[in-house]
């Protein structure tokens, strides 16, 4: 039995969403806009029109709900490792799904715009990094068309360059 040696990764890389506000901002958003609420809602509550008290405690709600998702949305990766046989895409949505495809890095090509970031091989089309911004996806279209170009132009070290 003879073991087959394993393919030379060339570039690895693993892209996620940025999130700009942490945690604790977060928390100060929350306390802000519960604030803000009470400070509009209690006198308009001791006026007798306690129905606003409501739908101010309402919005506090639905901002809570839109910030859970979008951290919830945050959980989603993409890794790409580039061998020498191909290109392995593995993405991992927010779920835990996980999906892996693969392209022959042989006949990879890659096409970026400021939009989307295509990788095409033998009449298959991946789109990676949606969720990035023009500046990082540029970045990455930079570093894998490097790698790309490296792995197809190997330098062999010979006795009679010495």
């Amino acid at each position: 039995m003879t073991d087959s040696p394993l393919p030379a990764v060339h570039f690895a890389t693993s892209l996620k969403p940025h999130r700009s506000l942490s945690a604790e901002g977060f928390r100060f958003v929350m306390m802000g806009a519960v604030a803000a609420n009470v400070v509009i809602a209690l006198p308009l509550f001791v006026m007798g029109a306690w129905p606003v008290f409501g739908f101010m405690g309402l919005d506090i709600f639905l901002l809570w709900w839109l910030f859970q998702r979008s951290y919830f949305d945050a959980r989603r990766t993409e890794t790409l490792t580039l061998t020498d046989r191909d290109l392995v895409v593995v993405r991992i949505a927010p779920d835990g799904e996980r999906e892996e495809l693969r392209l022959d890095s042989y006949w990879l090509k890659v096409e970026a715009t400021e939009e989307r970031l295509v990788l095409t091989s033998r009449g298959n089309r991946v789109v990676i990094g949606r969720f990035l911004g023009p500046e990082e996806r540029l970045r990455v279209t930079e570093q894998l068309k490097a790698a790309i170009a490296a792995m197809r132009s190997p330098r062999y070290d010979h006795a009679w360059d010495e």
